[in-house]
């Protein structure tokens, strides 16, 4: 998943960014809520993890905004803020869950697949198939032919991300943003090297390379049934 965290406290920031990205996540990290609209401006995100103390326009200001957008990404709330009072106005102004701090970190992570989960379950897309291939974003499987097949955190996100959108080309640059949240180091060919390891275990007709552009899930009357790990 890809998420946007806004958290001012910068060494709760930098311990709740790892625990995500060692969970497998793309995490984007802001410190106001400038920042926080910015990034929803300019990308989708499949969940914001909100701070409500925020600088600028406060945690509170930015659901409201979000919500008066209606934009449907969920909302976890972080904060500080442990009274019922505080918990019942975040709810109803729009939050899908909420967590006084100090949180625990796995549960935090855990709270935040069950909020996604339960989006998706509305958006009714919870399994992803083309051809032979089948994508479960809710539990990370991917099976080939009605078989398992083990993938890294960024080999699933990347094949997520085609697979999702495999009506049109996926640019490099969009799957870089897939894979990898601000401020971490991206090899120059990244996403070239997660491709060939795609290629490798499901097939090498699977993706096809659009050179200069990106990639994308090749046509369905091309695709005839390579074996899990064909060469």
């Amino acid at each position: 998943m890809r998420l946007l965290f806004a958290e001012d406290d910068v060494l709760l920031g930098r311990a709740t960014c790892v625990a995500l990205l060692q969970a497998g996540h793309a995490v984007d990290w802001v410190t106001n809520g400038n920042q926080l609209l910015g990034a929803l401006n300019k990308e989708e995100y499949d969940c914001v993890l909100l701070d409500l103390g925020l600088p600028g326009p406060s945690g509170e200001e930015c659901l409201r905004s979000v919500r008066a957008r209606h934009l449907r990404v969920p909302v976890v709330v972080l904060t500080a803020r442990g009274q019922k009072d505080d918990r019942i106005a975040m709810l109803d102004m729009g939050a899908d869950d909420y967590m006084v701090k100090p949180y625990d970190l796995d549960e935090m992570a855990a709270r935040v697949r069950a909020v996604v989960r339960r989006s998706r379950d509305a958006d009714q897309k919870t399994e992803y198939t083309h051809g032979p291939l089948q994508v479960r974003p809710l539990t990370r499987t991917v099976l080939w032919h009605g078989e398992p097949v083990a993938l890294t955190s960024k080999e699933f996100l990347l094949l997520d991300a085609l697979v999702r959108h495999r009506a049109r080309i996926v640019a490099r640059e969009e799957l870089e943003r897939a894979l990898y949240g601000w401020g971490e180091d991206i090899g120059s060919n990244a996403v070239e090297v997660h491709v060939h390891h795609l290629r490798r275990k499901l097939s090498p007709k699977l993706i096809v390379t659009m050179r200069g552009v990106g990639y994308q899930l090749v046509a369905l009357d091309r695709l005839n049934g390579a074996p899990v790990g064909y060469e």
